[in-house]
């Protein structure tokens, strides 16, 4: 078994004073010790030759695996597997070769100042990310504990509650935690959104405990009602749309390819379903394109990618997806490049509202399998002086399974 050679130590505003006696003896023997300026700070009075963080982050990996053997130390805050530099050493470094050295993090410390269940609280980020991202999580009595990215975070978090309706909502700024310079700042978000002249540190942990205005927009994760969405009418209605989301069954970090994205609902629920689900969307309408941007933002997928042009042309290089669906620009070529690069276990589906486009999901489904089915959506409307259900568009929905002895057998030939 390999021995590790790595030591990553969790490190608190107490400094060496609060690690282990084992933990303490790793940082004090060690050669080599990488931080940034204030786990550097944390630790004074060491021997070791000192090496900071570089930007980007991703050159120092290399330099890391230079050190192999020697007494190597990375100083994190906190937690090193938990929104920590730790995840992505582990990435790049097999994990026998590491020893993680946990302190308190910033989210168990926050739940104790602020009285929380920590099971019972989201644990957010918007340290290096769009602070957007954290809008799928607004719902009335939730309690959000946010790593944050520098002074300006309680403002820019406040703004966003205000704008989706939750301007009642108490905020707690807390600093340094755990150290002599520990300090708590509240306050309400309408008050916060906007006060440019209202300074704090960069370095906090924000408590935010969401309180529903009048005007709130309570939304699920999926099968968001179609007015959340800006669209020129094209658009996946509500109720397909959850039928859609149901097949294309998003999973944690998995990557979704929307052909023909339109206003990006589909891509949009993707995302907001599932952690770190990821979209891709191809459109060849600039004006399209512009809206689906506008709804990523406005919903919390900031990260959704948006690609200029057709299928399949616009595909190529693009990495492998874990599902598909088309919902614009329906051909045999388009659906078969799609079928050679879906992973296995993956998920296709395609929605049809003309009968050419359905044609090919006929031809489609007795050539290759999967379940056809035909959709169809009544609502009431005005008849007169009475009632009456109105019929929108049929659609025609396919829906394949890559199954993984397929995909191993099609890889074999």
């Amino acid at each position: 078994m390999t021995k590790p050679w790595l030591d990553i130590i969790g490190i608190g505003e107490e400094g060496l004073s609060g690690l282990s006696t084992a933990a303490i003896a790793l940082v004090e023997n060690a050669e080599i010790i990488v931080g940034g300026d204030r786990h550097h700070d944390l630790a004074p009075d060491i021997k070791a030759r000192r090496i900071a963080w570089p930007s980007p982050f991703d050159a120092m990996i290399d330099t890391i695996c230079g050190f192999k053997g020697k007494r190597v130390v990375i100083l994190v805050s906190g937690d090193p597997l938990w929104y920590s530099v730790g995840a992505r050493i582990g990435r790049a470094i097999p994990p026998e070769e590491i020893c993680y050295h946990p302190q308190l993090s910033a989210f168990q410390l926050a739940a104790c100042r602020m009285g929380w269940s920590l099971p019972d609280v989201e644990t957010l980020t918007i340290h290096g990310r769009p602070a957007e991202q954290i809008i799928p999580w607004f719902t009335p009595g939730a309690r959000l504990l946010i790593l944050t990215r520098d002074g300006t975070s309680p403002q820019t978090v406040a703004s966003l509650l205000c704008q989706n309706g939750y301007e009642n909502s108490p905020m707690s700024v807390l600093v340094a935690m755990g150290g002599s310079r520990e300090e708590r700042i509240d306050g309400i978000a309408g008050e916060w959104a906007g006060d440019t002249e209202k300074e704090f540190p960069d370095l906090h942990t924000l408590a935010v405990e969401l309180t529903a205005g009048s005007n709130a927009h309570i939304y699920p994760k999926t099968g968001l009602p179609d007015t959340a969405f800006l669209h020129d009418g094209n658009i996946t209605k509500q109720a397909v749309r959850a039928l859609t989301l149901a097949n294309l069954a998003p999973q944690r970090g998995e990557l979704l390819w929307d052909i023909g994205v339109g206003c990006g609902s589909i891509a949009i629920e993707w995302m907001r379903a599932a952690h770190e689900a990821r979209a891709i969307g191809i459109e060849p309408k600039e004006s399209r394109l512009s809206i689906a941007a506008q709804n990523a933002l406005c919903l919390g997928t900031p990260a959704l990618k948006l690609i200029e042009g057709k299928a399949p042309q616009a595909l190529e290089g693009l990495s492998s997806p874990d599902a598909v669906f088309i919902g614009g620009g329906i051909s045999e070529q388009v659906i078969s490049h799609c079928l050679q690069s879906l992973k296995p276990n993956g998920r296709m589906v395609a929605n049809a509202v003309t009968l050419e486009s359905e044609a090919v999901l006929l031809k489609m489904f007795e050539k290759t399998g999967g379940e056809l089915q035909r959709i169809n959506i009544q609502t009431a409307g005005d008849l007169g002086s009475f009632h009456g259900w109105k019929s929108a568009m049929p659609v025609t929905q396919w829906v394949f399974v890559r199954s993984y002895e397929k995909s191993v057998e099609s890889e074999k030939s």
